[in-house]
């Protein structure tokens, strides 16, 4: 498609998970965004492939959860095997107990992820400019002026706000001359998409293999007898080109312990891994998100994650700001939550990665003889895996510190910045079970209060909303009942005593107050998040 416009609020580069998440995000809030990628179309080649509960929850608000699970695969557990033999079994079965709608890790590849997307950006008459690339960018005071490239034709196209969603090699962030710190990995490593012949496999198991020559971890896919193998290369590939899949099939053999049975070869790849972020996520006009922003080991499937999440968070500020609902300062708030998730991100995962592929003599005995039964130990522990849970499914990700969280509480389980915990809520009027993030399922902020109102500060509440905030508030309100009271516990809320939560559009909760105050929740909306007047 021929891109036309010469004017747009917001220049998409980027067509990845990131990029068509933030396009899908500011369609709901009824921005219209040009979205541009160099690539020829949507490719079927990805390294992503699991899906956490985090991105699931987004996937649900966007009415879209049916398709992922159906098309999906849980991982029911992860099984450790050393020189070929079976070390640690961890079951992933339900880990996440009732935390989430979706207490499990889903294999859902990248480009199912992306072909989701597009099918959502195309019902909403947002086209993907596809073979378009970023030439050149130049700042203004009210926007950026840029310059692409598409087939043989040079455009022009100015824009107010502008996205870098263009992975790890950003001609963005180039452009801005951000630096993007950080190192590469000393190995080369493999990714093979293959379709196998091997009873040996658990279809059902993530299967990690460990020896001191190298490591192999082998990923099901939701097709039958599909998998995704990643590895080390040896030391002594590393400088080899044009490798091809049977050149490492011996090494791969030796490392799991048998043959390995090949099918078809759907893909296969040579590629090197880093771990860097961006010393900036914002400048002026332009942010970064996703792989542009920070990329890191595949430990733990957190890649694809954060970078949805780097869109859910700034979409809804930046539409704010786009329709004049909120005050361009915001956005400021964008970098300040999600440049510390980024950095914790990075460390962590590079502490494990270093821990599977070291070929340290000392390590090699402690992932051989200490790892497998320190494992069964902790993973036996409930504490454990809830903590574990909570880490990787990213539902652990606060805003706590972010200037535009507010915690006016004695409260201390639940706090101003966290998620919205996932609670069923028992309807009295429908007679019918629902949930807290069910009720946040519109865009804009949700108010919810807690605890007995008289029907005249009801009445008050709906008037001052109807009157301040008819677009950018939706009302829920849950008074105490017996069915309900694991919610009033959850949130701390005594007998006879109320609560307000206001939550922002992403799900977590910006206003906790033990009061129902309408003066307080104004002065959080207006002064605080910016909302203005309508």
């Amino acid at each position: 498609m021929t891109l036309t416009e010469t004017y747009t609020q917001v220049l998409i580069v980027g067509a990845g998970p990131s990029g068509l998440m933030m396009a899908a995000q500011l369609l709901r809030y009824g921005v219209q965004p040009v979205i541009i990628d160099s690539k020829q179309g949507p490719t079927n080649h990805s390294k992503a492939l699991g899906i956490q509960a985090r991105s699931l929850e987004i996937y649900r608000q966007l009415g879209m959860i049916d398709r992922i699970i159906n098309d999906g695969k849980q991982a029911k557990g992860l099984l450790f095997n050393e020189d070929g033999k079976e070390a640690a079994a961890l079951s992933l079965a339900n880990i996440g107990g009732e935390q989430t709608p979706f207490p499990f890790v889903l294999l859902y590849q990248q480009s199912k992820n992306e072909k989701l997307l597009l099918d959502f950006l195309t019902a909403h008459c947002c086209p993907v400019y596809w073979n378009t690339t970023l030439i050149s960018l130049k700042q203004t005071g009210s926007g950026a002026e840029i310059k692409l490239q598409q087939d043989e034709q040079i455009k022009g196209i100015t824009c107010d706000w502008l996205i870098g969603a263009d992975g790890a090699h950003s001609l963005v962030r180039k452009q801005l001359q951000i630096p993007f710190s950080g190192e590469t990995y000393q190995h080369s490593f493999y990714l093979a998409d293959l379709e196998l012949n091997n009873k040996e496999l658990n279809e059902d198991y993530v299967q990690l293999f460990l020896t001191k020559k190298g490591f192999a971890g082998f990923f099901p896919m939701p097709e039958a007898n599909c998998y995704r193998i990643v590895g080390s290369l040896p030391d002594n590939y590393d400088q080899k080109d044009d490798l091809k899949l049977e050149d490492i099939v011996p090494y791969l053999d030796n490392i799991v312990g048998y043959s390995i049975n090949t099918v078809q070869e759907n893909w296969f790849t040579i590629y090197r891994l880093h771990h860097r972020m961006a010393d900036k996520f914002r400048e002026q006009r332009c942010f970064l998100i996703g792989d542009a922003a920070h990329i890191h080991s595949p430990v733990g499937a957190q890649g694809m994650n954060t970078g949805l999440q780097d869109a859910y968070n700034l979409a809804w500020k930046l539409a704010g700001a786009v329709n004049n609902q909120i005050k361009e300062s915001i956005l400021d708030s964008y970098a300040t939550e999600r440049m510390p998730v980024a950095k914790g991100l990075l460390s962590t995962t590079d502490r494990v990665f270093a821990l599977i592929t070291s070929r340290n003599w000392f390590t090699g005995l402690f992932k051989k003889w200490i790892l497998p039964c320190l494992l069964k130990i902790v993973w036996s522990k409930k504490t454990f895996r809830e903590v574990f849970f909570k880490r990787l499914s990213q539902i652990s990700i606060n805003y706590r510190d972010s200037p535009i969280s507010l915690h006016i509480s004695q409260a201390a389980k639940i706090k101003a910045g966290d998620r919205l915990p996932y609670l069923k809520v028992f309807d009295e009027k429908k007679q019918e079970e629902t949930d807290l993030h069910e009720w946040c399922g519109k865009p804009g902020f949700t108010l919810i209060v807690l605890g007995k109102l008289s029907e005249l500060d009801l009445f008050a509440l709906a008037k001052w909303i109807t009157q301040k905030y008819p677009a950018m508030l939706n009302f829920f309100y849950l008074p105490q009942s017996t069915k309900n009271q694991h919610v009033f516990d959850a949130f701390e809320v005594g007998k006879n005593q109320g609560k307000s939560l206001i939550v922002r559009p992403d799900m977590h909760i910006g206003l906790i107050n033990d009061k129902v105050d309408m003066v307080l929740m104004n002065n959080y909306l207006r002064n605080i998040v910016g909302i203005t007047d309508l």
